[in-house]
C-alpha cells in the first residue's frame, strides 16, 4: 500500500491548484505555495519543469501512487496502439480505487484506497483488495455489505458535489457499478487542466 507522506491539501498549494475540486481545499483561500518562501515571484518554469509538474499533478490525483506503478502504466500505455497519453489516462481510470471514486461510493481518492484496501470491494462478486487492480469493461465494482452501511459511503453517494461520468454506470441503492467504455481525456472530469502528452514527453526523453 502506498503511504501518503504529506497532507495533501499540501499539494494543493505546492501546485497553486485545487486538484480534487473540493470546496474545503486551502487553495480557495491561499493561492500561493506553503511555508515562508511561498508568495516569492515564480520564475519562468523550463520544458523539463513543465513535464516533472504534470507528471507529479496526475501522480498525486490517483493518490500519489508510486514512480514504480506510474512507470509500468506508462510503458503499458506506450505499448497499446493508439495516443500514449490517452492510453495513460485510460489506465489510470480502469485503477479499482479509481473506479470506486468515479463511483461516488466514497468523497476521495484517498478513502477509495483505504476502503479497497480493507476488502469492503467486489469485482464480479469476487472480494479485491488491491487499488491498483485493473477493471475491464463490463466489471460489476460491487460494495459489501457493511461497506453498504457505512456513514463515509452513504454520505458520499448522496453528495451533489460530483457527478458520476457517463462512461460509468451505477445503481446507488445497491452499491454496485459498472464500466460502459473505456474513457479519454476529455471525459475525465479533472477539476484541473491535466497534460498526459507532457508526461509522454517527459518519460520520452
Amino acid at each position: 500500500m502506498t503511504k501518503r507522506s504529506e497532507s495533501k491539501y499540501k499539494s494543493n498549494r505546492r501546485f497553486g491548484q485545487n486538484l480534487w475540486g473540493r470546496p474545503k481545499s486551502p487553495v480557495n483561500r491561499r493561492e500561493y505555495g506553503p511555508g515562508q518562501h511561498g508568495q516569492r515571484r515564480k520564475s519562468k518554469v523550463s520544458d523539463f519543469g513543465a513535464q516533472m509538474v504534470a507528471k507529479q499533478k496526475l501522480k498525486v490525483y490517483y493518490g500519489n501512487i508510486t514512480e514504480k506503478q506510474f512507470r509500468n502504466l506508462y510503458t503499458e500505455a506506450a505499448r497499446r496502439k493508439g495516443d500514449t497519453g490517452e492510453n495513460l489516462v485510460g489506465l489510470l481510470e480502469q485503477r479499482l480505487d479509481a473506479v470506486v471514486y468515479r463511483l461516488k461510493f466514497v468523497p476521495t481518492v484517498f478513502s477509495a484506497r483505504q476502503l479497497v484496501n480493507h476488502g469492503h470491494v467486489k469485482v464480479n462478486g469476487r472480494r479485491v483488495n488491491i487499488p491498483s487492480y485493473q477493471v475491464k469493461v463490463g466489471d460489476v465494482v460491487e460494495l459489501t455489505a457493511r461497506a453498504k452501511d457505512m456513514a463515509l459511503v452513504m454520505d458520499a453517494l448522496q453528495s451533489s458535489e460530483r457527478d458520476v461520468p457517463d462512461y460509468l454506470q451505477i445503481d446507488a441503492s445497491k452499491g454496485v457499478g459498472s464500466m460502459i467504455r473505456v474513457p479519454l481525456l476529455a471525459d475525465v472530469p479533472y477539476p484541473v487542466q491535466m497534460e498526459p502528452n507532457l508526461v509522454v514527453e517527459f518519460y520520452s526523453r
